[in-house]
């Protein structure tokens, strides 16, 4: 089974409760620090966890750290606070107590420096001699204040240390020296650092094990020298001389900075085995005095190497590459190439941007192959880059190829939704780049991720609406037109509500079907904004009623006489207009003698289909109902009524599904047809906004169409059972029988309701078949 198919296990789910629980299941101290008010004694694996999902979580700070001051019950050994807030303080006395042995405190925002960091930890002696491996990536070293009660403490006084990561910090030669004095050293990061000599190395030639030097920008050195000094290190097994000037720097006469660190690569890589003979791993990702000839003559030289870093030399290509089955490569000429690189440089984003402008180009011919294995290491570099609008920008342009048309349809949900998170994000982060915007809104645009996938909808049509204020590129105002209409279907009637409260959602749809109505043209933008219109009012009086002061009525008047032929058109604007008139305080704003007499005219014609008839009865129903709310002519009224009745004797049962609950459109579908189907999904949410209908008191017209759309709902779905059983639950089945039992029903109206109550019984029926007939409830008739 794929990882990304697994569920989560137990203790990840407890331990993000316990995140989210903190507050409940401490008490505060006087510092303004958390302490857990009972904990039990935890295995020392599951503090580690706690802490680092805490840093995951984004919730580790100077107040939640306090937890970890009880030594006793939260013990720590691997200890992860990446990226966290915290003070030299609050990390002094909450993790240097512990007697660790990891510590990753790469990426610290904030003042706590590298200086910060030794002092605490040397100030407790378990820690001297157990810490061993320590990463302070990206973090402000501080040199200065690396003094204590006037005893300088540098990395030497951690005796344990085997693995020291300082890669992006400004380590300078001098405290290189320091470091190069610890007795196990082993592995030893100083990437983009201040570093000018190497000499300093030669004091752990014994011992050191891996090297990465990437992007010694102030090395000076001479080629020479620096292979002078590698060859010494007798135990050296990884070494990393990668660059990332090519991002920035095309090769010229003119600028040959890093010249003597490529000239160094290559006279590492042309002595082929007379060099470093023990390296199993070399990384060489960027240089540019990378030949064939000379990674050919490397290759050959080491029969143990294991992994080759090539990305951006262009010397992937090698013959000598293909027939090594155990050497992993990074570069781009090929699938395994690039996604090596994707998986080896996470923390690098020049060599990540790199690697996946070179999958974009090899997913543009991927067509129907399902890869989440690639699209799992796309999310990996949108995850560590967010806030990069290069890598974000390469990388929706990945995901959109990977997940374009069915491609999706075999993706594990969770990786979907993940992906989905970062592309909102982006959405987010980057409002003004029109084609970053574009990327994301084509991934959204997809049926299984509109239809399938969880991510948060609601917040999904808040970035597309407020988007598409700024834009009027028609093939994107398309697209976010379309997303927007599926996802307002999507969200629950308190979501649809807090939409619909911004009247400036309503201007921004409605301003759309005025462009296009004045230019009579029928397209799926102009539909797709009468669908989200229609789905933003349904059971919403405050979007409805910012409906009415932005004009909308008159708008959808002129609609309906522009396009008079057009059904699919007619259905959206009556299925909005039926939406207002069940709003009582609305009804009032209806009350237009034009208006009603255009919804007459639909409710019967051999031009006209039984789905525009059947909202343009529905809006005269809702109309009609409140006898002492009319405020037209009552001959008008029994006119229509009348009208109505007659009317709804004729229709036919529609061929296809034509009322259900929310289920939007296929996106990728309609945004390719030329026109959408009449059978428009309408929104109901429930029976209730009939149940005023359904009263004794009411004309037989209006309690007619409302038995009919009943009746229509439980027989034109697939969930018709379901439907049923709703009748039951909401107590529809009740209004149902005293209709059919009451003297003056209509006797068109009492067969219609006894229909609904005879399904209602099949199903009761069918559902507990061991039900007697003696049981069974009787319908009473008149």
């Amino acid at each position: 089974m794929a990882e990304e198919s697994c569920p989560v296990a137990l203790s990840e789910l407890c331990l993000a409760q316990v995140c989210l629980s903190l507050d409940s299941l401490c008490s505060t101290q006087p510092d303004g620090s958390l302490r857990l008010s009972w904990a039990p004694l935890l295995p020392q694996e599951m503090a580690d966890q706690l802490l680092h999902k805490m840093a995951a979580q984004g919730t580790l700070n100077d107040r939640t750290v306090g937890i970890f001051r009880s030594c006793e019950q939260l013990r720590l050994r691997r200890a992860c606070v990446r990226s966290s807030p915290l003070s030299a303080e609050a990390f002094r006395l909450a993790l240097c107590p512990h007697r660790l042995q990891e510590l990753d405190a790469s990426g610290i925002p904030g003042g706590l420096t590298g200086a910060h960091i030794l002092s605490g930890l040397a100030s407790n002696p378990e820690c001297r001699a157990s810490l061993q491996r320590l990463t302070l990536s990206r973090l402000q070293l501080g040199w200065m204040s690396l003094e204590v009660k006037e005893e300088q403490v540098g990395f030497s006084s951690l005796q344990g240390l085997r693995t020291l990561n300082l890669a992006n910090t400004d380590l300078t030669d001098p405290f290189l020296e320091d470091i190069c004095t610890l007795p196990q050293l082993e592995v030893l990061d100083i990437s983009s650092t201040l570093v000018t000599e190497l000499s300093a190395l030669l004091g752990c030639r014994l011992t050191l094990r891996s090297l990465t030097a990437h992007g010694l920008r102030q090395l000076d050195m001479s080629p020479a020298r620096v292979i002078s000094i590698l060859t010494q290190l007798h135990a050296l097994r990884h070494l990393d001389l990668s660059d990332d000037r090519f991002v920035s720097a095309p090769p010229s006469a003119e600028n040959d900075e890093g010249g003597e660190g490529d000239e160094a690569v290559r006279l590492l890589l042309e002595e082929g085995s007379g060099i470093l003979p023990a390296l199993v791993s070399l990384d060489v990702s960027g240089r540019k005095k990378v030949t064939e000839g000379a990674v050919t003559a490397f290759v050959e030289g080491r029969r143990g190497l294991l992994f080759l870093g090539l990305l951006a030399t262009g010397a992937g290509s090698c013959d000598v590459l293909s027939g090594k089955n155990n050497l992993k490569v990074t570069g781009e000429a090929n699938e395994k190439q690039i996604c090596e690189s994707l998986r080896r440089y996470r923390e690098r984003e020049c060599f990540t941007r790199e690697a996946l402008v070179h999958l974009y180009q090899l997913t543009n011919d991927m067509y129907d192959q399902t890869r989440p294995d690639i699209l799992k290491l796309v999310l990996g570099g949108m995850q560590n880059y967010s806030e990069s609008l290069h890598v974000q920008l390469v990388a929706s342009a990945c995901v959109f190829n990977l997940t374009n048309q069915d491609m999706a349809v075999g993706m594990p949900h969770p990786l979907l939704s993940a992906v989905v998170h970062q592309v909102l994000e982006a959405m987010r982060s980057f409002p003004s780049h029109q084609q970053l915007q574009k990327n994301c809104l084509l991934v959204l645009c997809s049926d299984t991720i509109l239809q399938d996938v969880p991510f948060d909808r609601f917040e999904a049509a808040k970035l597309v609406m407020n988007w598409l204020s700024g834009h009027v590129d028609r093939t994107l105002q398309r697209m976010a037109v379309a997303v927007i209409s599926i996802l307002v279907a999507k969200l629950s009637t308190e979501q649809t509500t807090q939409l619909g409260a911004d009247i400036f959602i309503m201007k921004q749809l409605l301003g759309i079907v005025q462009q296009k109505a004045m230019a009579g043209v029928v397209d799926s933008t102009l539909k797709f904004a009468l669908s989200a219109l229609w789905n933003l009012t349904d059971e919403t009086p405050t979007a409805s009623r910012h409906f009415i002061q932005c004009q909308g009525l008159e708008l959808y008047e002129e609609v309906l006489e522009t396009y008079s032929s057009e059904s699919s058109i007619q259905q959206k604007v009556l299925g909005l207009l039926n939406n207002i008139a069940e709003v009582e305080e609305l009804q009032a704003d209806m009350m237009q003698e034009d208006l009603l007499e255009h919804v007459v005219t639909l409710l019967q014609g051999p031009q006209v289909e039984v789905g525009v008839s059947y909202f343009a009865g529905g809006i005269l129903a809702h109309l009609t109902s409140r006898q002492d709310a009319w405020t037209l002519d009552q001959g008008l009224r029994q006119t229509i009524l009348e009208q109505l009745h007659a009317a709804i004797l004729t229709w036919a049962l529609p061929e296809r599904e034509m009322v259900s609950y929310r289920v939007g459109k296929s996106c990728t579908t309609e945004l390719s047809a030329a026109s959408l189907p009449w059978t428009m999904t309408v929104p109901f949410w429930s029976f209730r906004p009939f149940f005023s209908l359904l009263q004794t008191s009411q004309p037989a017209g209006v309690q007619l169409w409302a038995v009919w759309a009943m009746h229509l709902v439980c027989t034109q779905n697939g969930e018709g059972v379901q439907y049923c059983h709703m009748l039951q639950v909401e107590g529809a089945v009740e209004l149902l029988k005293t209709l059919s039992c009451d003297l003056d029903t209509h006797s068109n109206v009492r067969g219609m309701a006894e229909s609904i109550l005879g399904m209602v019984e099949r199903h009761q029926t069918t559902s507990n078949p061991l039900r007697t007939q003696t049981e069974k409830g009787h319908h009473g008739r008149s």
